[in-house]
């Protein structure tokens, strides 16, 4: 079952990058007392997520977190070093959290999950983006067509300044 606003998100945990080296932290502690703007997408260094989606949320960084936003997050079914890879070569460090979610716990605990085997890709993430306060859902977007249609940082703007 798909989560849906009014739901609190699973305490799955998602590994990150701290001074320390990757550790496990779980959603709880990341969403918990906070409002995230969180993106999910297939993968990193992908065409679409590295040319479309995330950059979106960059450019409108200060936009977004002038809404009272305390994190802006993304997560993909990637391991964290591929997510810290990705985070250095699009300048996003320090900007937005790389949520690593190398074995779709998260994806699938919230059945967000999409099989791309046929592509050779195995199981991902969906292409999506929420609002979470304090570990609930409060909007979600998620793409039913090809490219950022619905889940794009202009939607999630749009849904800030409600």
């Amino acid at each position: 079952m798909t989560i849906k606003p009014g739901d609190k998100l699973p305490n799955v945990e998602f590994t990150v990058t701290t001074a320390e080296g990757p550790q496990k932290m779980p959603a709880d502690v990341i969403f918990g007392g906070r409002k995230v703007v969180l993106f999910g997408l297939p993968g990193a260094f992908t065409p679409t997520c590295s040319m479309n989606h995330l950059p979106g949320f960059l450019v409108a960084y200060d936009d977004i977190k002038a809404q009272g936003v305390d994190t802006i997050a993304c997560t993909a079914v990637n391991d964290i070093f591929v997510m810290k890879a990705w985070g250095k070569s699009t300048e996003s460090e320090g900007k937005i959290l790389m949520l690593a979610d190398g074995n779709a716990e998260f994806a699938r605990a919230t059945g967000l999950e999409l099989d791309l085997a046929v592509a050779g890709m195995g199981l991902r993430s969906r292409r999506y983006s929420m609002i979470v306060e304090n570990g609930v859902v409060k909007t979600l977007n998620i793409e039913t067509e090809k490219g950022v249609n619905v889940s794009g940082a202009e939607t999630i703007m749009q849904q800030l300044k409600g």
